[in-house]
């Protein structure tokens, strides 16, 4: 039996309060997030077993998007159904999206302020939270030759190809090379999954609509030139093609938003800088270009507009995946490619580092010797982003004022 309207309304509105409490405590990361969700849906609230929060992990983990929104994604529909899953989104998801655009609100209106001396800390802060990521997704991505190497040849390619097209190429290779060549690699299926919330042709529908804007937006923009409709594009084919973390969408969007001019190089570090320091996950750095970009669409509706369309994949492949993933997850061909994919992962992070973080970032020793002491509390004292970030731009406003 169905729950009445009602009932239905006030379970939406638990998992959006839920949701956003989360949002505004989730300090830390992807994998900080998938700890705070346990701890608070399985067992505090007991929405989920051990075993059917195991699989939605798993699952997120193998699809393109960020984990841990889609993890979230994932709860609200366990709970309460495809509005359930945007009540959890919403909540986990806008509390960030807000702290960044108005820090873009003050980048527009105090132009100069990016220029700034605290500016170059907040650069410097972003080099080694990506400094880090890279290297801890080394270790448990590529921590054997063969991964190594896919690893490295993919940093190789994408720094000599400086082309948008290589990114998808590589992720087509790389999993080829993985269900070729990794079988032996890849973790075994666990036993089963979370049950299907809704019907299998709600779930084909997801997936066409999620090929169908993934092939046909580039067409459609080729056509029909739009400001709007190349946002929309640019950041819907960057949400589809996160694999690993919010971190590898970098190269992906500075090729989106900075070669056609819409925000500057510097704009786009010193807000990826200030995204390391809000709670939530790191794609609501979308919304901050959104709102700092030149031109249409802009301000808070660029903001909103530009969070949308980077977190809509999600949705539509989760939607779309989740009532076949029990055929996907045993399958040790399938598994195999994502170990391969996985490791690409990394190469593509490491190129990031390089170009436009390291590139932007680091001019003179001091600006790498800031960076050397932010990468030193985050990985051996443990300090939290939140907490690093916004002292390497005091630091880096100390240091330039004072030497």
């Amino acid at each position: 039996m169905k729950p009445g309207p009602g009932r239905a309304l006030a379970g939406w509105l638990e998992i959006l309060l839920v949701a956003l409490r989360l949002g505004l405590t989730s300090f830390g990361g992807p994998v900080a997030h998938l700890g705070y969700f346990r701890q608070e849906y399985v067992s505090s609230r007991k929405w989920l077993d051990e075993r059917r929060y195991a699989d939605l992990v798993a699952l997120c983990q193998f699809l393109p998007g960020p984990t841990s929104s889609q993890v979230g994604i994932g709860v609200g529909i366990a709970r309460g159904g495809l509005v359930g899953g945007v009540a959890a989104w919403l909540g986990f998801t806008l509390p960030s999206a807000a702290m960044l655009m108005v820090f873009g609100y003050g980048v527009v209106e105090f132009g100069g302020a990016v220029d700034g001396d605290w500016l170059r800390g907040l650069k410097v802060a972003a080099l080694a939270v990506v400094g880090l990521a890279v290297w801890e997704m080394a270790r448990s991505l590529a921590p054997d030759r063969l991964r190594a190497t896919i690893a490295i040849s993919t940093a190789v390619a994408l720094l000599l190809w400086q082309n948008l097209a290589g990114y998808p190429v590589l992720i087509v290779a790389s999993g080829l090379v993985g269900w070729l060549l990794l079988r032996g690699h890849s973790e075994p299926a666990g036993e089963s999954v979370a049950a299907r919330p809704f019907s299998r042709l709600v779930a084909f529908f997801s997936l066409f609509v999620f090929f169908a804007l993934l092939i046909g937006l580039p067409l459609v923009r080729y056509v029909w030139q739009s400001d709007w409709l190349g946002v929309f594009d640019g950041f819907y084919r960057s949400g589809s093609m996160v694999f690993g973390g919010g971190h590898v969408v970098l190269p992906l969007l500075q090729s989106e938003v900075v070669t056609p001019g819409w925000v500057t190089n510097e704009e786009f570090v010193a807000g990826y800088g200030a995204a390391q320091a809000v709670p939530g996950p790191l794609l609501t750095f979308s919304a901050y270009l959104g709102s700092v970009m030149d031109g249409s669409p802009g301000g808070w509706m660029g903001g909103l507009f530009a969070l949308g369309a980077i977190f809509l994949p999600s949705f539509l492949l989760l939607t779309g995946v989740l009532p076949f993933w029990e055929g996907l997850r045993g399958n040790a061909g399938f598994r195999a490619a994502l170990t391969g994919i996985n490791a690409a992962v990394v190469g593509l992070l490491a190129a990031a580092l390089y170009d436009p973080v390291w590139t932007t970032a680091v001019e003179i020793p001091r600006d790498f010797a800031l960076g050397m002491a932010a990468f030193g509390l985050l990985a051996f004292w443990k300090w939290p982003p939140w907490l690093v970030v916004p002292l390497s731009a005091l630091a880096g406003g100390a240091l330039w004022a004072f030497l």
